[in-house]
């Protein structure tokens, strides 16, 4: 049986809430490949400026939990010695504070997610808000989430994390409290709450999964997710037998990056281009795959190809699953392909593509729920129908 709470619904009764320090994520030691250059992958006529700058950054960087079984997640991942250190991003002495800057400042680690970055971003709008009313606070605040949305509008992950944090944050009534001070403090407390809870999304996802590994298991993954690295990697620590199937992931090739880490793991591993996934996919005993963003309707929007591993794991009879943080859940209900903004992405066919052909340059896909069997997250292990009441509960 899987258990599931919104893990974003604060306990008003819990007076004695201890303050939480502002600690770094947990990072993977993974190296990211060079930024590749634009100049030489534009192999067709489309112009640089459409490039998403959600997939540029991708190239660049190649709590409250209430259930007993992610109770028990909880304690196991418990707390690295690391977390103690504080991760306040310095601002530079006399420079106005920018929202901007601050994003960009926590941006620069490369193995945290952009939604996490903007998270932390926005509780430092809180800490350096000069507001004297709540009014004037919230106003600010919302400011500085539509400056971040703004930035990169084809990123999903990005505008859902914005959203869930005003919700969050915001939720508190001033009058519960004396004074404007007291009620400051409160949203600072829970800004840092978000944000920590954010920041170890990934550890409990990976906890959750791990009674569906086992050993002598075969498993297919496409392109590169972090979350689901840190599913592989956290079995792998476990001492469980498996190997993984993985794709190229065009177009950037992600692929080749997990395949080089699980090496690094001692995980057998066999790097495939993504057309071969129905020749081998009866081989294959899951599929594993990451998301851009949980839709409304419990499909998923993600890295191109992802749709039709589903399509042939599904006439397979294979189950599929998805990893993904709870701060992807994004109110978007797709309805095609066509109906979400593009996220384009440069492609290198290796040879000089002549103008008159079109180049189809969209980086991600829809998967509609059907083709989906469970996504693991850090509010539990849900079924794709689910996902439309978890959304009710974190916006409520």
């Amino acid at each position: 049986m899987w258990w599931r709470s919104p893990s974003f619904i604060l306990d008003k009764q819990q007076s004695d809430t201890v303050p939480h320090q502002r600690n770094p994520p947990d990072t993977l030691p993974l190296h990211s490949p060079p930024p590749f250059s634009m100049a030489d992958t534009l192999q067709n006529p489309n112009p640089e400026n459409n490039i998403s700058a959600y997939y540029q950054t991708r190239a660049a960087h190649h709590a409250v939990v209430t259930g007993d079984w992610l109770a028990q997640a909880q304690a196991a991942i418990g707390r690295d010695p690391d977390d103690s250190t504080d991760t306040t991003v310095a601002t530079v002495a006399g420079k106005p504070f920018s929202v901007i800057d601050e994003f960009n400042s926590w941006r620069k680690q490369p193995e945290l997610a952009e939604a996490v970055a903007a998270i932390r971003a926005l509780a430092a709008v809180i800490r350096n808000c000069q507001a004297t009313t709540m009014m004037e606070l919230e106003i600010e605040l919302k400011k500085a989430s539509d400056s971040l949305k703004s930035g990169d509008t084809t990123s999903i992950s990005l505008t859902a994390g914005c959203d869930l944090f005003m919700r969050y944050v915001t939720r508190t009534s001033a009058l519960e409290y004396e004074d404007f001070d007291s009620a400051k403090s409160r949203l600072i407390e829970r800004a840092e709450k978000f944000g920590e809870i954010s920041c170890k999304a990934r550890r409990i996802i990976a906890m959750l999964s791990q009674d569906f590994i086992f050993d002598g298991c075969t498993i297919l993954v496409h392109g590169f997710s972090r979350v689901v690295f840190e599913v592989l990697k956290t079995a792998a620590q476990s001492k469980k037998l498996f190997r993984v199937f993985c794709t190229e992931g065009r177009p950037d090739r992600s692929g080749l990056r997990l395949s080089n880490e699980l090496a690094k793991l001692d995980v057998p591993v066999k790097l495939l281009i993504d057309s071969a996934v129905a020749y081998t996919m009866d081989e294959v005993d899951m599929v594993f795959v990451g998301a851009d963003g949980v839709v409304e309707s419990g499909g998923i929007i993600n890295m191109m190809g992802t749709f039709q591993i589903a399509l042939v794991a599904h006439s397979m009879n294979k189950p599929v699953y998805v990893a993904a943080e709870s701060y992807k859940f994004a109110r978007l209900y797709p309805l095609d392909q066509k109906d979400m903004v593009p996220a384009l992405c440069p492609i290198d066919f290796g040879v000089p593509i002549p103008s008159k052909v079109e180049v189809e340059t969209s980086a991600r896909d829809y998967t509609p729920p059907q083709y989906l069997t469970l996504l693991f997250t850090d509010l539990g292990v849900l079924t794709p129908s689910v996902v439309s009441d978890e959304l009710i509960q974190l916006y409520l």
